[in-house]
């Protein structure tokens, strides 16, 4: 603004004629000039000071020519702003509750640049975890004289349900990766700048983590249970070569004795325990005469042996005459290793079998605590995701313009192995009924929300 336009803006607001305005700024300079040159300072309360300092003789230098002159003692005009001038000033912060509609160009750059980095981060930690598994079980493979089909075929059904457990690993780098390359361009200090709040900049990448969590529970309800039921199967049959020929069925087993029908409700691999004992005892005519049922049947290192069992024979006249049972060894030749061929793993059930499952057991009155946590843990694993983008976010501004692949990684690592590790903590707690089930398999998940929420809040 010149003198012009100060003396034209103060016309215009105060009605006067141009000349008299033109005259009364005219005085005022005068004045504080008048009032500088006799030294002193001129106060406009609220406005600022204006002053006169001394500069004394000095010796200086001809940027030109480089010889020394002389610069004798001035007198120079000073202006110190006065408060309410520093307050009018002074910077607002935008608003931080800007608007913007969900799906917007910026949603849609944000999703992109994670998407460039969650596709090949998924397919190089899918091949570090199936390498690993490779050396891990390739000598096993060997020395039980597997084939080269078998083997290839074994690591092949493997792939769903290794790459099932590196959803949560791949969104975690993603996530890292794709705030600190935006924090390194200085895009994201140009969204908050304009007014973005954290929680709006996150929405679309943690609505992304939603919909891989749902890909993630339809994968592990679909493709990993039938293809790990073929990998068990190739390893146990076609490796190991176990396949007892009395074994009948995967649910309730049923095993042809010696005069004997043998049905068995369940079986614990851990205990080598048959729970749920009924013997159908017949004749050389396949005629029943009469049945045995026990609670359970132990393996002592070499027989199944029942605890107290009931009988009932067959009569003649076809009733039933109960009386205490005496077979404390059941006529069977498998061992434990048989009845492995057909124990399941959560892994092998998607979530519905595993709920009927557990549901036939309980009513049989068989334990159920393992597979009622497993199921629990089927539904927290898909919350992984969203719950690692919501750590990641903070995690990764705090790094500012020093993020990076190696940084990104190495917070992948950490993160990512501290809660694998209280998830395996938790869940062999919840197995050996220290925990219920619910706790056991939503406390990681738990911790990871309250750790992430923290951190989110404090960087808003």
């Amino acid at each position: 603004m010149t003198k012009a336009d100060l003396i034209e803006s103060a016309t215009n607001k105060s009605g006067l004629p141009r000349q008299s305005v033109e005259n009364i700024i005219n005085d005022v300079f005068n004045g504080i000039t008048a009032a500088l040159k006799s030294g002193d300072k001129v106060n406009i309360s609220g406005f600022g000071t204006f002053s006169i300092s001394q500069r004394k003789a000095r010796t200086g230098r001809n940027p030109k020519t480089g010889e020394s002159i002389q610069i004798t003692a001035s007198r120079a005009a000073k202006f110190k702003a006065g408060k309410g001038l520093k307050e009018s000033l002074a910077w607002e912060a935008p608003d931080r509750n800007v608007s913007l509609p969900f799906g917007s160009i910026l949603d849609r750059y944000l999703v992109r640049s994670f998407n460039r980095v969650f596709v090949p981060t998924l397919m190089a930690i899918g091949f570090v975890y199936f390498t690993v598994e490779f050396f891990d079980r390739i000598d096993n493979l060997m020395r039980a004289g597997a084939s080269a089909g078998a083997a290839t075929r074994y690591f092949l059904y493997k792939i769903p349900l290794l790459i099932s457990r590196v959803f949560g690993f791949a969104t975690l780098f993603s996530t890292l990766l794709t705030i600190g390359m935006l924090s390194r361009t200085y895009e994201i200090t140009a969204m908050r700048a304009s007014g973005l709040s954290l929680h709006r900049l996150a929405a679309p990448l943690l609505f992304v983590s939603m919909l891989i969590g749902m890909l993630s529970f339809m994968w592990n309800e679909s493709l990993v249970p039938l293809f790990t039921r073929k990998s068990q199967y190739i390893y146990k049959v076609e490796v190991k070569n176990q396949t007892p020929k009395s074994l009948i069925g995967t649910q309730g087993i049923w095993i042809r004795g010696k005069e004997a029908f043998i049905s068995v409700d369940y079986f614990d691999a851990k205990k080598n325990i048959l729970q749920g004992v009924t013997i159908y005892l017949i004749n050389s005519e396949f005629t029943l005469q009469g049945l045995i049922e026990s609670p359970e049947a132990r393996w002592d290192g070499s027989r199944w042996r029942t605890g107290e069992s009931t009988g009932w024979t067959l009569l003649s006249d076809g009733r039933l005459s109960q009386q205490q049972a005496t077979v404390r060894v059941l006529p069977i030749s498998e061992k434990p290793e048989d009845f492995k061929i057909l124990a399941r793993k959560a892994e092998e059930f998607n979530f519905f079998e595993l709920k009927r499952q557990i549901k036939d057991l309980t009513d049989k009155g068989i334990d159920t605590t393992e597979y009622a946590v497993d199921l629990q843990v089927k539904l927290a694993f898909p919350m992984i995701p969203s719950l690692m983008v919501l750590l990641a976010i903070p995690f990764a501004l705090k790094q500012g313009t020093r993020a990076g692949v190696a940084i990104s990684f190495g917070f992948t690592m950490l993160i990512g192995l501290a809660h694998l590790t209280l998830m395996a903590f938790c869940v062999s707690l919840g197995h050996s009924g220290a925990m219920q089930p619910w706790m056991a398999a939503w406390l990681p998940n738990f911790v990871l929300a309250l750790v992430g929420i923290y951190y989110m809040t404090g960087e808003e």
